[in-house]
């Protein structure tokens, strides 16, 4: 388990940014909180439905699309927020890291999107605690979280035992908002 987080921490510190594309886009009161590990069970990562399902009722009642503009994800239990994400049209679990400058993607979940890991070009390495592991660099069509989709979004496979996909900057950033209030995430 140890291996595993400083692995997954070292992953997340190779693909890191930090906080300015996000906090730029946020009023000066908001935090946005970077992630720098995953443990534990995930079990417990939602969205706030009910809240959810108000923005799609009044932007129905105001006659929208009826698309939300906006999506609430809760604080899990281990202190991160996660969503479910559908990536070219496979739902994927993904912990929200503003510190990832791109989406980072397992290699399972690479592969279930039905990515050829192995015929994609290496473009970079990232260092972790187990040594460098090869980056290679895809072009995801579609991410969609709860009816907020962003088209054509740099992602990487990480060749590496993260446990979890990351949601980074090539999709945070193209988004008005990115805001942390409490124990609630909100994306715009």
């Amino acid at each position: 388990m140890l291996g595993r987080f400083l692995g997954l921490a070292a992953v997340i510190a190779a693909v890191s940014v930090g906080l300015a594309g996000v906090a730029g886009r946020s009023s000066s009161n908001d935090a946005v909180e970077t992630s720098n590990a995953v443990s534990g069970n995930h079990d417990n990562w939602t969205t706030h439905k009910v809240r959810k399902d108000r923005s799609l009722a009044a932007a129905e009642a105001r006659g929208d699309s009826g698309r939300p503009s906006e999506v609430l994800l809760a604080r899990s239990g281990d202190s991160h927020f996660y969503a479910d994400a559908d990536i070219d049209g496979t739902n994927i679990r993904v912990l929200v890291d503003s510190g990832a400058s791109i989406v980072a993607l397992t290699r399972d979940d690479a592969e279930s999107i039905g990515i050829d890991v192995d015929r994609l070009p290496i473009g970079g390495t990232a260092r972790t605690a187990g040594g460098d592991v090869p980056m290679r660099t895809v072009m995801l069509d579609s991410v969609e979280i709860d009816g907020i989709e962003v088209r054509r979004v740099e992602a990487a496979v990480i060749d590496a035992d993260m446990g979890v996909s990351l949601l980074g900057q090539s999709f945070l950033s193209k988004l008005t908002a990115v805001n942390v209030e409490g124990d609630t995430m909100t994306l715009r």
